[in-house]
């Protein structure tokens, strides 16, 4: 089976974030700048400029996923084509606890879900489509509830500089 590259970089590329953040020594300042801003910064690091690196990386992934969505997936340009398919990235986030390896078991569960309702079409089964359509969404609410109840482990594996603002003091 012939697979686009960017399907076989989207299987590399959590194995080497999860090499990078755990492995490497740019990776464990990377976490350090998460998990307390201030005391990297007191070992003088520059936290604006590693936030902004990590922002940057997001963007190109993103961008590289919204390449591949217009040009591979579906090779056309439609209006809305993304669907809200960016909150299932971020439930994919929150579902995996901030940790590449169970990001990408996330991704595979909402891909399938998402590629059971075309298969539910081609069987014949007799549902509504706009309710297949939904199913994606349906699973990342019920996974969201479900991970939810759980809130301190959502807590101990969340960075805890997570959403606060970094102000150098000198």
């Amino acid at each position: 089976m012939l697979l686009d590259p960017l399907v076989w970089l989207s299987l590399a590329a959590p194995v080497m974030v999860q090499l990078f953040l755990y492995r490497t020594r740019p990776g464990l300042v990377l976490r350090a700048v998460g998990e307390s801003h201030d005391v990297a910064h007191a070992f003088g690091y520059s936290v604006i400029r590693i936030r902004y690196a990590a922002t940057m990386f997001g963007g190109a992934m993103s961008g590289l996923a919204g390449a591949y969505l217009s040009l591979s997936y579906t090779p056309m340009w439609t209006e809305n084509m993304v669907a809200g398919r960016g909150w299932i990235a971020l439930a994919l986030v929150v579902f995996s606890t901030w940790k590449p390896g169970w990001l990408v078991i996330g991704a595979w569960l909402f891909g399938f879900v998402t590629i059971a309702q075309f298969q539910a079409e081609g069987w014949g089964l007799s549902v509504s489509p706009h309710l297949l359509a939904m199913l994606p969404y349906l699973a990342t609410i019920l996974v969201l509830v479900l991970i939810s109840r759980d809130a301190v482990r959502l807590k101990l594996n969340a960075p805890a500089a997570l959403g606060k603002p970094f102000h150098p003091t000198a």
